[in-house]
């Protein structure tokens, strides 16, 4: 019995111990390093205008419908669209009718918004939904499409938006792996930071 309560005593010790350790030593180690090292992402790479309001986040694609955006990816992530808290793609397969459906509609729509011929080639990333619902990336073909759009709207010309464009377009990750792509959350937030005519 004497020896039962010794292990009970050594295993309780070696529980608070790594509990101090693992619970709360490691984590404080990781929140002061990406405090100190990467305050921009460990909280949540967060943009920020110049009146000090948050407009959203580098990483979290948002809803921008008006003729002035660049506009994401379609998104199945929640009832809406662009719900962080409901990530998630439309899980459609390949034979779905609904997936034609929604692809098809998408087409008509990206074509209309952006003046294109009825029997043009629209880029992949812009009719179907991400993984997660949420990624603010789309493709540079994407993107070039909408520059002209977007300038018109703005009153800009095509020149200075296609360098925005290009001021926001990230490469291959390493630069081998993955396809260079545009981040419109950036993007927006740049062309809604230009002085206003």
């Amino acid at each position: 019995m004497k020896n039962l309560f010794a292990e009970f005593g050594r295993s309780i010790v070696a529980t608070l111990f790594f509990a101090v350790i693992c619970c709360g030593l490691y984590p404080l180690v990781v929140f002061a390093a990406s405090q100190l090292l990467f305050p921009h992402q460990a909280n949540g790479s967060l943009l920020v205008d110049k009146s000090g309001a948050v407009r959203g986040s580098a990483l979290l694609a948002q809803n921008f419908t008006g003729a002035q955006y660049f506009h994401p990816r379609p998104s199945a992530a929640g009832a809406n669209g662009y719900d962080p808290t409901s990530s998630s793609g439309s899980n459609l397969g390949p034979t779905s009718s609904n997936l034609v459906a929604n692809i098809t509609g998408n087409i008509a729509t990206y074509r209309s918004d952006n003046n294109m011929a009825t029997n043009a080639p629209v880029p992949a990333d812009a009719v179907t939904e991400s993984a997660s619902g949420l990624d603010p990336h789309i493709s540079v073909a994407n993107a070039e499409i909408q520059i002209a759009r977007v300038a018109k709207a703005r009153g800009l010309s095509v020149d200075r938006v296609r360098e925005l464009v290009k001021q926001n377009k990230a490469g291959r990750d390493l630069g081998v792996f993955g396809e260079p792509r545009v981040n419109v959350m950036t993007l927006n937030f740049a062309l809604d930071q230009l002085p206003q005519k």
